[in-house]
């Protein structure tokens, strides 16, 4: 049986002139030539982490650089990739709010979108009156939107504010109301980006259940976007992993999540700490240098090994004793497992100091895990004051050994991720049943 395509993009291109005006929209215009005029920092040149220095700002950049995709009728299509990577600018594309530069793009159906928070919304009309617009949008009668209307605003759980202005909508109402929208109202496809960013767990929860309806119940097109790896592997079926404009990889789920953090973490058993990504709100009292696996080759360690691990850190400010989190992720993201360490030594201002300690990973299940490391300030009462939280950087490779864990085959979706030993066996002896 053939499959049919509902989305073909061959030779997708979306060019930017860094430091010019011509965003690719009306919006977009207006806001750099009225940025210009103030003498203010262009808002639509922070698609990217590229850098405007001086000798660079009338040079051009692609944020799409020849992507050829096919899409089936069904299917629960993943997009990951780090910040910059294109993402948003291909839903921005395949949702019509902006044009590509080069390429073709042929899109069979209705395409209902959920982008930024808001997006197809318009302020001063209230909620009812924006689902009847956005109906209309997609071409349906007054008659067909007042069919799914109570569905839509039971499942937003904005039924009290309904009929007030969206304007005045927290970005959490914003979020239920729009994507309640977008799933409930006739479209073939629905382009969804990092919708479960706003709003609470129990609310998400329902989000996923229904694309996961929309997906396998209703047999229509979904094409998602987050850096959550959980609810990707969880609603996906497909997965495109976007780098620099380009695909770099289509297919299987999991294989997709391993090659995106695998680029996101670094497998070397040392690693420079100096510029590494940092959590927000440090006290930088402390900072990490550098970390290093002591007497390896490479990050693989035998389930029943242990890592001696070796960690620089500066003291920047007069500082007591310090206490430190070591948090291990397997690879799709699902959190695995703490380890403490305390009594690390504080010092005085410019000091260097190091440290060894010793991990053991006998609890993890094989596999390969990403790790972060939180150094703490410890108060009175065992309070914690976190001077420097790195994000996740490191990986660890936990491997089997003859003999280890019975000679099983680990299965992560069906094992989990921690090992917890084996259980104590005492034979009672029988006795026959002739």
């Amino acid at each position: 049986m053939n499959k049919e395509i509902v989305i073909k993009i061959e030779g997708l291109k979306k060019k930017y002139h860094l430091g010019t005006i011509n965003g690719g929209t009306l919006t977009a215009d207006l806001q750099s030539w009225w940025a210009k005029v103030r003498g203010k920092e262009d808002p639509n040149t922070k698609i990217t982490h590229y850098q405007l220095e001086e000798d660079n700002k009338h040079k051009e950049f692609y944020a799409l650089n020849g992507i050829d995709l096919e899409i089936n009728k069904g299917e629960a299509v993943g997009i990951i990739g780090s910040n910059g990577a294109g993402k948003s600018t291909l839903l921005k594309i395949l949702s019509r709010v902006t044009a590509p530069t080069e390429g073709s793009i042929k899109i069979k159906g209705k395409v209902s979108s959920m982008l930024e928070v808001g997006t197809g919304f318009q302020g001063e009309l209230t909620g009812r009156e924006n689902i009847f617009l956005n109906g209309a949008i997609l071409g349906m009668t007054k008659k067909e939107v007042e069919e799914k209307i109570e569905n839509i605003i039971d499942f937003s759980e904005c039924r009290e504010f309904i009929d007030t202005p969206v304007k005045r909508y927290s970005s959490g109402m914003y979020v239920k109301l729009a994507f309640a929208v977008a799933a409930f109202l006739d479209s073939d496809i629905l382009v969804m980006d990092e919708v479960l960013a706003v709003g609470d767990i129990k609310f998400q929860k329902k989000c996923l259940s229904k694309m996961g309806d929309v997906s396998t119940t209703e047999g229509r097109t979904i094409l998602y976007v987050s850096h959550n790896m959980s609810t990707i592997q969880r609603l996906c079926t497909r997965c495109v992993v976007l780098d620099k404009g380009r695909i770099i990889f289509d297919g299987n789920v999991e294989e997709a999540i391993r090659i995106y953090l695998n680029s996101q973490t670094e497998a070397k058993t040392i690693i420079n700490l100096n510029n590494a990504l940092r959590y927000p709100n440090n006290f930088l009292d402390v900072k990490m240098l550098e970390l290093r696996m002591l007497d390896r080759k490479d990050i693989s360690v035998g389930i029943n090994e242990n890592v001696v691990f070796e960690l620089t850190y500066q003291i920047n400010k007069d500082i007591g004793t310090l206490a430190m989190k070591m948090i291990f992720r397997y690879i799709d993201g699902t959190l695995a497992g703490l380890a403490l360490g305390r009594g690390i030594e504080g010092g005085k201002r410019n000091e260097i100091k190091k440290i060894k300690f010793t991990f053991s990973p006998k609890s993890l299940a094989p596999g390969e895990y990403e790790f972060r490391i939180v150094l703490m300030e410890l108060g009175e009462g065992g309070a914690e004051k976190a001077q420097d939280a790195l994000m996740f950087f490191g990986r660890i490779v936990i491997i089997q050994k003859e003999g280890d864990i019975l000679n099983l085959n680990w299965n992560h979706n069906s094992f989990g991720n921690i090992y917890l030993g084996e259980v104590d066996v005492l034979n009672l002896g029988g006795e026959r049943n002739d």
